[in-house]
């Protein structure tokens, strides 16, 4: 299979430039970066759970997460200061196109019931922000040897600059839209 970023230079970008009418390939929307993130919330005391969660996201992104800690302390929360809230990572370059190849062709048809993705997730700024119930869909990921089951959220940003040439460019890369919704 070619590799997406092969196929944004060589297909993807001179339809866009002829699509939104650019005068330069330079022009067009692409991606910039993918954040991959999960938050720990109630579990965050539990040792265990953050490991797994560590773990999970290494698994999948092929990159080692930076814990999220919390600015302030929150006393209605039992939220302190320092304690991690959570885990991200940023990729960029090789290690994004194929994560983004990765999550149009193999996670999507893995999510459970799943129908497109509605249009309204890409911002009035062109990003996309997506939100899996489950970290299951994920190739990276066996059945038989889960402890816990959490929530990603993956978001993927652009130069695009407003909603309309964002949309046009996941619909180029191949993400697959619910039809029908505005």
């Amino acid at each position: 299979m070619k590799r997406m970023q092969e196929i944004y230079k060589t297909e993807i970008a001179p339809a866009l430039v002829k699509e939104l009418g650019v005068s330069n390939v330079n022009a067009t929307p692409r991606v910039v970066k993918i954040v991959v993130s999960v938050g720990v919330g109630k579990l965050s005391k539990d040792s265990k759970m953050l490991e797994a969660v560590e773990s999970t996201l290494t698994r999948i992104t092929g990159q080692k997460p930076v814990a999220a800690k919390a600015r302030v302390s929150i006393s209605n929360f039992k939220l302190r200061e320092g304690q991690v809230v959570g885990y991200k990572v940023t990729l960029r370059g090789v290690r994004m196109w194929d994560f983004l190849q990765k999550l149009v062709h193999i996670t999507f048809a893995r999510v459970r019931d799943f129908r497109g993705i509605s249009i309204k997730h890409v911002d009035d700024n062109g990003n996309m922000s997506i939100g899996f119930k489950e970290h299951l869909p994920f190739p990276e990921i066996r059945n038989d040897e889960l402890d816990t089951v959490h929530g990603i959220e993956v978001t993927i940003h652009t130069t695009a600059g407003n909603k309309k040439n964002g949309q046009a460019l996941f619909r180029a890369l191949g993400f697959p839209f619910k039809e029908g919704v505005k």
